[in-house]
């Protein structure tokens, strides 16, 4: 603020000083142009040889018509007729162009005179005419105009500030609230917020915002402690039972502990990689890479590794159907699903490509239509798959929807009659790929 007054105090008083000289300027050249026309007027008298005696002048100006030898030949009335205005050096600089101010007491005028020459007269008889005007209520003009600005530039520049400091304090009060409330939050707290002000400007767009962006982050760092405590329960489950089959094998040395351990680290396997595949998809969002892959031979390609599954895996005949994404990513999520209608399907599974996508059905008891936007969430397991399947994490269907939204499509569940049907939508090219 004060760096701001003090600029302020010295741009209006550069602003003062060319304004000074800028009028002085002027006034001065207004001067010279009103004497340098009286100048010629008589000089074209005098080559006529029609210079009237005494030379005819207005406006308080005092002519004399100097000789070769500075003499005065002719004057106006008033005017010296003995003395010229200019002394010889101060005359050549005259007629050179060269206005020349002088003392008033050469012509008996109080305070400065303003001179300027112009040459008149034959080759043979060279003259100059001299004109002077007095320039003393010029410079008390600018002097009254300069001691005016000495006066009203601190008052004026002490109203600037005045209302600079009102109306920048008014602007920047939003900011040091804003300031002042940051500088309160924690990140402990989610409901820690911005103080929004009344105004409609950018201010309050910018705390409305910056407490948006608090809103966002509050709920990624509720989904991340979410995703944490969930991931350690699940892991605390397996290594606890690792723990005691290891503790029984080692007292009674039985065989079946050792399988019993093989199933647990596979499970604690199959757990830690989709933690770890969730957590590279919350880090980096977009595809790794995309090529064309054919769905209907990602299909079959799938259904051929579940020949020994429960119940039968079977993909229904369909035109080939092109899109681009990640192919592993999208076995991924084909692998994901059949696994989930493998564990919950009576008699079979059937895979189809359908113009947009393609579709996972099974012929089990379903998910109630409340529950089927819940069971894409992290974790999630409903009580029948809970009931059925104590080695299912719920990361299943959360990998599923984050890798097709990678892909730009989207997943959704519907009812079979009886079962479910898992439609995957992506983006289907219009036509196969060149080779």
């Amino acid at each position: 603020m004060m760096i701001g007054a003090g600029g302020l105090a010295v741009g209006f008083a550069l602003g003062g000083i060319v304004l000074i000289y800028a009028l002085e300027y002027a006034l001065q050249r207004g001067v010279d142009s009103d004497a340098l026309a009286t100048a010629h007027g008589v000089a074209e008298l005098v080559n006529v040889r029609a210079l009237p005696q005494p030379v005819p002048v207005s406006g308080g100006q005092i002519v004399q018509v100097v000789d070769a030898k500075h003499r005065v030949r002719s004057a106006s009335i008033g005017a010296d007729r003995l003395v010229p205005l200019l002394r010889p050096d101060e005359l050549a600089a005259a007629r050179a162009g060269e206005a020349r101010t002088v003392d008033g007491s050469r012509a008996g005028v109080a305070g400065p005179l303003r001179v300027v020459a112009v040459k008149a007269g034959p080759p043979d008889d060279p003259q100059t005419v001299l004109v002077a005007r007095p320039v003393a209520s010029m410079r008390e003009s600018v002097n009254v105009v300069r001691t005016a600005l000495l006066i009203a530039y601190p008052l004026l520049i002490a109203v600037l500030a005045l209302f600079a400091w009102r109306v920048v304090g008014a602007a920047l009060r939003p900011v040091e609230e804003l300031r002042a409330g940051a500088e309160t939050i924690t990140g402990g707290d989610s409901s820690d917020r911005l103080p929004v002000p009344d105004s409609r400007d950018e201010i309050h767009r910018l705390a409305v915002t910056l407490n948006d962006m608090l809103d966002r982050l509050a709920r990624s760092r509720t989904r991340q402690r979410a995703f944490v405590a969930d991931a350690a329960h699940e892991l605390r489950s397996p290594l606890a039972n690792m723990r005691t089959e290891l503790e029984v094998a080692q007292r009674i040395g039985d065989p079946a502990a050792v399988e019993d351990l093989l199933a647990d680290v596979e499970r604690l396997s199959r757990l830690v990689d989709d933690l770890l595949l969730l957590a590279r998809a919350d880090e980096a969002p977009g595809l790794v890479r995309a090529e064309p892959v054919e769905l209907g031979a990602l299909l079959r390609e799938t259904a051929e590794r579940y020949g020994a599954a429960r119940v039968p895996v079977t993909v229904a005949d369909g035109p080939p159907q092109w899109t681009s994404g990640d192919p592993q990513a999208l076995r991924h999520v084909v692998t994901n699903l059949v696994d989930n209608a493998v564990r919950h399907a009576t008699s079979r599974v059937t895979l189809a490509v359908v113009p947009d996508g393609f579709t996972v059905i099974d012929d089990g008891p379903g998910i109630p239509p409340a529950d089927r936007e819940r069971v894409f969430e992290r974790f999630t397991r409903l009580d029948d798959a809970r009931a059925r399947d104590a080695g299912g994490a719920g990361l299943g269907l959360a990998i599923v929807q984050e890798l097709v939204h990678r892909h730009g499509g989207t997943v959704t569940l519907a009812d079979a009659h009886p079962g479910i049907r898992a439609r995957v939508r992506l983006h289907i090219l219009p036509g196969p790929p060149p080779p």
